[in-house]
């Protein structure tokens, strides 16, 4: 029992001595103890992998958990976003590796321009796509208004004064930070690097 015990990757040998000697004790108050049969052996050792299994499925789950508590902490590093909106990103963005270019997080947060064009025309202000997921959207501008109140968020505060002295309206030169917030947050889980404010 104990090599069985032993095979698990990542067991110290204190936990194997102690499930050793709870399996023991649980033995000494085994009701069949007097009519021990083959087919009750068979049916412990299965009973006995399954455990072990579903052990070892719960410590990936805590190990995927771990690197979740992680990426929300990176997430957290730029000032204005909480934990709340920490996880409402991560959630809705997911495994950030899928995602090669920040631009296809932007169009998949639905906050790129939609060109409008026809014959020789192109418009020259265009509203946003929408398109995507709006939880994500949603997530980001509370983000970039988090940052911008109090200037929390130093780089994003300079960056919407900028736009709304070239003249961009206040709900544009929001979106402009949700895009910079984009870009920040595909770099910083790529990177695995806090963000650094300045």
């Amino acid at each position: 029992m104990k090599e069985l015990l032993s095979s698990k990757r990542g067991r110290s040998e204190d936990w194997i001595n102690q499930s050793v000697q709870r399996l023991l004790d649980a033995a000494k108050q085994n009701p069949f103890h007097q009519t021990m049969y083959a087919s009750h052996l068979i049916n412990l050792k299965v009973l006995i992998t399954l455990i072990l299994q579903y052990q070892e499925h719960l410590t990936g789950l805590e190990q995927n958990i771990d690197a979740l508590a992680e990426e929300i902490d990176l997430i957290q590093s730029i000032p204005g976003i909480g934990h709340k909106i920490a996880a409402t990103i991560l959630s809705e963005i997911g495994e950030v590796d899928r995602i090669d270019n920040p631009k296809k997080l932007v169009a998949f947060a639905g906050i790129d321009p939609s060109v409008f064009s026809s014959g020789k025309f192109t418009a020259t202000r265009n509203r946003i796509t929408k398109r995507g997921s709006r939880q994500l959207r949603y997530a980001l501008v509370m983000a970039v208004q988090c940052g911008l109140i109090r200037s929390r968020n130093t780089r994003l505060k300079e960056f919407y004064e900028r736009k709304r002295t070239e003249g961009k309206p206040h709900k544009v030169a929001l979106v402009a930070c949700a895009n910079k917030l984009v870009h920040w947050l595909h770099a910083i889980l790529k990177s695995k690097k806090a963000f650094r404010p300045a």
